[in-house]
């Protein structure tokens, strides 16, 4: 499947956030791979393949190799920090970081 994989990013793959984030998920929650690996590899991964708002996710994957928060919640945060966007939440912790 690698080699597969690899000529589709060659040939000029597309992914979404939402993608990102299962990946994220799956990588911490189910197979342990520590945050900071997953980081490194998916903001080396999205060097080579396109992503909507790529300086957004790329933020949010170096908060969240640096915090013990959720995935989204780095996103939410990055996007509030780079785009502006309100983010309006009940979470302390999400709070706090605004």
């Amino acid at each position: 499947m690698s080699v597969e994989a690899q000529k589709t990013i060659e040939e000029g793959a597309f992914t979404l956030p939402e993608v990102i984030a299962e990946v994220v998920y799956v990588l911490n929650g189910v197979y342990k791979i520590e945050r900071d690996e997953i980081a490194r590899t998916l903001i080396d991964f999205l060097d080579e393949t396109a992503i909507e708002n790529q300086e957004v996710i790329c933020g949010a994957l170096t908060l969240f190799s640096e915090s013990s928060l959720d995935f989204v919640d780095c996103i939410l945060i990055v996007r509030h920090r780079i785009l502006g966007d309100e983010v309006v939440s009940f979470d302390k912790k999400l709070n706090k970081m605004l």
